[in-house]
């Protein structure tokens, strides 16, 4: 008996799924997949707080050496699959794992990223040069070294064009290489219950002799059939690529059933998806940075704020109470904002969906009226200095012409749009949807809206926290593809179906 068909044997006479997270950052697939049953055994993570966030929520019995190796950042590119292993305690690396998940960083395959890119490295097609876009030959290193039975892949849906070409299918045919079925889609969050509209392109795998039919998706639970504008260009390109597939595959081309567009999921008589409104409106309200109370300096978690009412829907009923091990029934203490006097005004009186356009016109109106304000009180025209003092004060510097997505202001009754890791450097693009509290989202709601429990545990200060958050794959999201595939793993094996965790 081979390794991987030892392995099946053991899955099926009960043993728990054996999970080891690459590019872990905080553990948001980790999270999703413990919850669904599995045991997760270890993550490489370069970030330094991100790696030692997932040693301690996912190894908290351990010692204080245990914890120092489970938290120590890694590069992957330096670490060798079994010698990692057995720092984690396992003395036969290649039978410690089952399932190998994990998102290679999308820096590279992003267009966002990709100007930024060419500016640091003063090349025109920088991020087909960047290091980080060939990550996932290191994501394939461990799977061949490992022998997982099963595998996840996540990343961002320009991974399916990138430079041209289909990372994907590449991806694909080295999992094919080394004998394992794989199918690939785009899945929104907000169909799975997360409340934001974060589109990510999902990669799943097992080896040939679970099937030779690679695993599918979970059907969606909330109806997303109007996604925002922004959304629907990479589910169009999505469908032009299985359309050239199937049409004109290349020559030696494998069948073309690796892309599943899941255009023919059926959205009737499904609820709407969860908002922003029902992930946060149970968390105490914020409003000391309008009255002195919060001031500019370090935002350490080191308070806990009770909580002060209870979740009237059962999403934040689900973020306290539903997610076993991560409960929390007595308050939070990252629920900590930044620090941003000049914009409060602005907060106010932007509307909910407005983005930095209006922002700034608004802006400019406050600007021109405290103008005419000081004119009567001074009885003259300002001067040119003057005018400038007052427009430096009131209204943000940047272009609207330029930055049109900059700022945005959730919509209470609709998911909120992707948490994106800026989060770590700013949060306009969150601005909370309550006028009256006049702010951008804590770190906390920033975790809610990406379904982090709020019983799950962020080290270090707000800004790395938010990165983290921003950077993860949302664990509700990661909970329902693990679920739906342990589900398909026992059914192809002859396990018997536990009844899954949380629905």
């Amino acid at each position: 008996m081979n390794i991987v068909s030892e392995k099946i044997a053991q899955l099926a006479n009960g043993r728990a799924p054996r999970v080891l997270d690459l590019f872990s950052g905080c553990g948001g697939i980790s999270l999703g997949f413990h919850r669904a049953g599995a045991e997760i055994i270890g993550g490489v993570e370069f970030n330094t707080h991100a790696a030692k966030a997932h040693a301690e929520n996912f190894h908290r019995k351990a010692t204080n050496e245990e914890q120092a190796v489970f938290g120590r950042s890694r590069d992957i590119r330096e670490t060798d699959p079994h010698d990692l292993l057995r720092e984690f305690g396992h003395l036969d690396p290649i039978r410690a794992v089952d399932f190998i998940v994990g998102g290679p960083p999308c820096q590279a395959y992003a267009r966002v990223g990709r100007a930024k890119l060419r500016e640091v490295l003063e090349h025109p097609q920088a991020f087909k040069v960047d290091e980080r876009g060939s990550l996932f030959e290191h994501y394939l290193r461990f799977v061949a070294a490992l022998r997982p039975v099963a595998l996840l892949m996540e990343n961002v849906p320009d991974i399916l064009s990138y430079g041209g070409d289909n990372v994907a299918e590449v991806i694909a045919d080295g999992l094919e290489a080394l004998g394992y079925s794989a199918r690939y889609t785009l899945l929104n969050a907000a169909a799975y219950g997360v409340p934001q509209t974060r589109e990510r392109f999902y990669l799943l795998a097992w080896d040939s002799k679970v099937s030779a039919e690679p695993p599918t998706f979970p059907q969606p639970k909330h109806n997303l059939d109007a996604l925002p504008i922004g959304y629907r260009g990479t589910r169009a390109a999505a469908r032009r690529l299985e359309e050239q597939q199937r049409v004109a595959p290349l020559p030696g081309s494998p069948p073309p059933n690796r892309y599943d567009s899941c255009e023919y999921f059926d959205w009737d008589n499904l609820p709407d998806p969860v908002s922003a409104g029902d992930a946060l409106q149970d968390l105490p309200t914020i409003t000391g940075h309008l009255t002195g109370e919060i001031g500019r300096g370090a935002r350490r978690f080191d308070t806990t704020v009770p909580y002060d009412k209870a979740p009237s829907h059962p999403y934040g009923r689900l973020m306290r109470e539903g997610w076993p091990s991560f409960g929390n029934h007595v308050g939070i203490r990252d629920h900590v904002i930044r620090w941003l006097p000049r914009d409060y005004a602005i907060f106010r009186e932007m509307s909910p969906g407005d983005q930095y356009p209006e922002a700034h016109a608004k802006a400019v109106q406050m600007r021109d009226r405290a103008a005419k304000a000081r004119e009567r009180e001074l009885a003259r025209p300002l001067d040119r200095n003057e005018f400038a003092d007052i427009t430096k004060r009131i209204v943000p510097p940047y272009d609207p012409g330029k930055f049109p997505n900059k700022w945005r202001k959730l919509e209470a009754d609709a998911p909120a749009r992707t948490l994106m890791a800026h989060l770590g450097k700013d949060s306009y693009s969150h601005i909370h949807y309550d006028s009256k509290q006049a702010r951008t989202i804590s770190v906390r709601e920033a975790a809610r809206l990406q379904s982090f429990p709020d019983g799950f545990v962020f080290c270090g200060t707000m800004n790395p926290a938010f990165k983290m958050i921003g950077n993860a794959v949302p664990p509700l999201m990661s909970y329902e593809i693990a679920n739906h595939l342990i589900a398909q793993l026992n059914r192809a094996i002859g396990r018997p179906l536990r009844e899954a965790v949380g629905g």
